[in-house]
């Protein structure tokens, strides 16, 4: 028996992921620099406010290690300040900027047109075909966030 790896769905998503990412990064990184590991720190935190270096490991599905090293870099850029907790002193809340934020409203929009691009690209039928094929997968394999 033989695996066709170019047929197996694990690896057909991981591709097609990776480079739906890699295209996605072209914008962000001419733009500011970004590597994805802080592009995914930085939108997280653009859409959930304050939040701890292991929640966005959670939600980016990141290793704690990228996280942290995206941390810093966004630190370095002046987009983030980190605030130990008083409760718990081993723990920061991350929080946004005032210049984080704006860099956050502009790239945004650009993501957002991007991601349209994509969309419209597929055409009707298939992009709503596929959002009903991911939100199954995500149902079957996915943990419930949020109480979702």
């Amino acid at each position: 028996m033989t695996l066709v790896l170019e047929e197996f769905l694990p690896y057909r998503f991981n591709r097609l992921a990776e480079t739906l990412s890699k295209n996605a990064s072209k914008a962000y990184q001419s733009e500011y620099g970004l590597t994805r590991p802080e592009w995914r720190a930085f939108a997280l935190l653009g859409q959930k406010g304050t939040m701890t270096a292991t929640g966005i490991s959670h939600f980016s599905t990141m290793h704690k290690t990228k996280v942290s090293r995206a941390i810093y870099a966004l630190e370095q850029k002046r987009w983030l300040v980190r605030e130990v907790d008083e409760g718990d002193r081993r723990m920061a809340r991350i929080t946004l900027t005032a210049q984080g934020k704006k860099a956050y409203d502009r790239l945004v929009p650009m993501m957002q047109r991007m991601e349209k691009e994509m969309i419209s690209r597929l055409g009707s039928e298939n992009s709503k075909a596929l959002f009903k094929g991911l939100a199954a997968l995500e149902a079957l394999y996915l943990e419930p966030e949020n109480g979702k």
